[in-house]
């Protein structure tokens, strides 16, 4: 027979209320492990997935200085062709004082455009208005007709007509302003003309039978003209050797030069347009803007003249502005001229009014 011990209703309560607290403190920590475990986990989880930083540098320079900032020197010297881009050395940052945050350099290429211009067909093309080379703008006037142009050829009448109504004194007057106020570094040239066609400051001689014949002397070099009609017949006796006037390249000392010649140059017999334009419009290279200046017509010729030679003006992109002086029987042919190779037409009239024509 076995004898059981009999616990008091008070003994079997503590037993319970222990053997709970037991279960709740297993339970409490069995869920802190766990919690632990996991964050033990998920910090090795992330530190296998963090990336290598790339070590950035900042540059600290020095006191800032004052720069010296040299222009690029712009001339009417253009080059023909715009040189390809050139690219630049990569930029550092820098900082006048050294910063708490780190700052990436850019690895980066900049292209910069070049200096260099091109010439008629790139930055010359782009001055006054039309074509750039011809009206329009300010730069370089003559009887009020204003271009900006890098060649500029002057073929001016010098016949004994021009003595009438003080023309001769006022072409002087205008051409010497447009001479005297030229840039420098322009290429300019003054080719006069009456009977003969002659680069300025070359020496015209009369022939032995009168106004017949003229020699033309430039630097020990003869050229012959001769006429069998009239004032207007005047031709060169060999055109394969008409005179090939040259650039002149302005400056103040030739500028001077071109104002002597002009005072001091006379009168000639004749009057012909067509050789004075060819030797200015054949110049090598050739010029951009014509001023042709006349107080007379050609001639039965005048407008077919006119024709060809605005045609051949076209063609080759020169512009030929026209000065009709007090002459209006060459205003028509003049005008045509000009229309067709796109310039400008001036009548002068007897009074000294300027009447500039619109050959729109």
């Amino acid at each position: 027979m076995s004898t059981h011990a009999q616990l008091t209703p008070e003994a079997e309560q503590q037993l319970r209320n222990q053997k709970r607290n037991s279960t709740i403190s297993a339970i409490i920590i069995s869920l802190l492990s766990c919690a632990l475990l996991v964050a033990v986990l998920f910090y090795i989880a992330l530190a296998s997935f963090s990336k290598n930083q790339e070590e950035l540098v900042t540059y600290s320079s020095g006191a800032e200085s004052d720069e010296k900032i040299t222009k690029p020197e712009m001339s009417n010297e253009v080059a023909k062709k715009p040189s390809s881009p050139t690219s630049s050395m990569s930029k550092v940052i820098t900082s006048s004082t050294p910063s708490p945050t780190a700052v990436p350099v850019p690895d980066v290429t900049i292209d910069e455009p070049s200096l260099d211009f091109g010439d008629g067909n790139d930055f010359g093309d782009g001055w006054g208005s039309g074509s750039g080379k011809g009206s329009g703008g300010g730069g370089i006037s003559f009887f009020k007709q204003s271009v900006k142009a890098e060649r500029i050829a002057y073929v001016i009448d010098y016949s004994l007509s021009m003595r009438g109504n003080n023309k001769f004194e006022l072409m002087k007057k205008e051409l010497s302003k447009s001479v005297k106020a030229l840039p420098d570094n322009v290429d300019y040239q003054l080719i006069f003309f009456a009977g003969p066609a002659w680069v300025a400051g070359d020496k015209v001689i009369s022939g032995k039978g009168g106004h017949k014949n003229f020699t033309i002397n430039s630097a020990g070099t003869k050229y012959e003209w001769s006429t069998t009609s009239d004032a207007h017949g005047y031709r060169p006796k060999v055109k394969s050797k008409m005179q090939q006037p040259k650039w002149i390249k302005s400056s103040e000392g030739k500028r001077k030069q071109s104002l002597k010649i002009i005072k001091d140059t006379p009168m000639v017999y004749g009057t012909v347009w067509e050789y004075p334009l060819e030797m200015a419009l054949n110049m090598e290279p050739q010029p951009d803007v014509i001023f042709f200046m006349t107080d007379g017509s050609a001639g039965p010729k005048s407008e077919s003249v006119a024709r060809k030679l605005g045609a051949e003006a076209k063609r080759d992109g020169i512009i030929i502005n026209s000065v009709a002086l007090m002459e209006p029987k060459a205003k028509k042919a003049m005008s045509d001229m000009a229309k067709r190779s796109g310039g400008l037409f001036t009548e002068v009239q007897a009074n000294g009014k300027i009447i500039q024509h619109d050959l729109k």
